[in-house]
């Protein structure tokens, strides 16, 4: 196996928020170097190249990719190119950090799966929104016992008008592969789980909507994504019952545009058989500590209280996991080959199956 060295060499892939999010990352931590830079918006391209001083800056990833001495990559395009770009660098011997969701679809997540693990290299997804300060803080109560046992659940996030540029990629179902389900949605799954303590799914019944993106409500162009003039050909709010191991269920929604408060929101709520909590994020992602109450009592009476919370870090924290794994050698990079992405991915799939087949449908 290819020997680590004493400098990390990474490239990024992708110049939009999420690309400079790790550009960013990578540059507050020592011994890494940003070695090479690929994307299509040239002057964006030179600003970049000239802010982080990198040396190589290229517009295609096949480019960046047939670059000498590089250790890992960052994907951060577009869905329908995670797939091709990952297995490609995995090939090659790199290490992938790839935005969410991991692929299109939970078999292209698995030909992405299959080539890490027969590289021996790491491939992470980033999951940004776990690493919340908040729900860090809900992660240890629950954990802790201190709401019993979790029975039900219900996460959501969903906007006002959030549709990522109308006829952007973001619409095209072919190259995103779903709408806000796929796109938020699977954020929302992912700390959902995570806080349940990653229980089996067992089974989803679903149901999509396409009420106001299709006749042209709903956008917002604070959302980077090149336009194009794609049809709109996604849902823009999606539900979700979820049947989990032993006896738990979640309720999910994800929704772009609805007719709603302004402000955005992402939750969590919570009742155990000892507690529940409530996690509140009117604003979403840009609030960073969400309203945490938690309910439950004490000798019969009432003793709720509201936890505090630090904000949490983010990309930043994913990117320096990232790093720390790929510099802790061959003996875990084998737990990192992007099962736990995949996992999202087919719940993701089962949840557009059940909407488009009016069934409930078992994984």
């Amino acid at each position: 196996m290819k020997q680590q060295a004493a400098t990390l060499r990474v490239g990024v892939v992708g110049l939009g928020w999420a690309g400079q999010q790790h550009l960013e990352a990578y540059s507050k931590i020592d011994g890494v170097q940003i070695v090479a830079l690929a994307g299509m918006e040239e002057d964006l391209l030179a600003q970049l190249q000239e802010q982080y001083a990198v040396p190589h800056a290229v517009r295609t990833w096949e480019e960046l990719l047939a670059l000498p001495d590089l250790d890992a990559v960052s994907v951060a395009v577009p869905t329908f190119l995670h797939a091709p770009i990952a297995i490609a660098a995995l090939e090659r011997g790199l290490h992938v950090l790839s935005e969410k969701p991991i692929a299109r679809n939970g078999d292209e997540g698995q030909r992405m799966v299959d080539a890490a693990r027969r590289a021996g290299r790491v491939l992470d997804v980033a999951f940004n929104h776990r690493r919340r300060g908040d729900i860090q803080v809900l992660k240890g109560i629950i954990d802790r016992g201190e709401l019993g046992r979790p029975y039900y659940a219900k996460a959501s996030w969903v906007r006002r008008s959030g549709i990522p540029k109308l006829g952007s990629w973001f619409t095209n179902k072919e190259m995103a592969g779903g709408g806000p389900l796929a796109d938020i949605g699977v954020h929302v799954l992912d700390y959902a789980l995570y806080l349940l303590g990653e229980p089996k799914v067992l089974s989803v019944s679903a149901a999509t909507y396409a009420e106001l993106g299709p006749r042209g409500r709903g956008g917002n162009d604070r959302y980077t994504a090149l336009s194009t003039n794609f049809a709109y050909e996604v849902e823009d709010f999606a539900s979700a019952f979820i049947r989990l191991e032993g006896g738990t269920t979640l309720v999910l929604e994800s929704g772009w545009a609805s007719y709603r408060d302004e402000a955005d929101l992402m939750d969590f709520s919570v009742f155990g058989t000892d507690g529940g909590a409530d996690l509140r994020a009117v604003g979403a992602s840009n609030t960073p500590v969400a309203d945490l109450r938690v309910f439950t009592e004490k000798d019969g009476v009432n003793a709720d209280y509201t936890p505090a919370a630090e904000p949490g870090r983010a990309h930043q924290a994913v990117v320096e996991d990232f790093v720390a794994t790929v510099r802790a050698g061959e003996s875990v990079w084998g737990a990192h080959d992007g099962s736990l992405a995949l996992s999202r991915a087919r719940v993701i799939d089962a949840c557009y199956q059940s909407a488009a087949e009016h069934r409930e449908v078992e994984l």
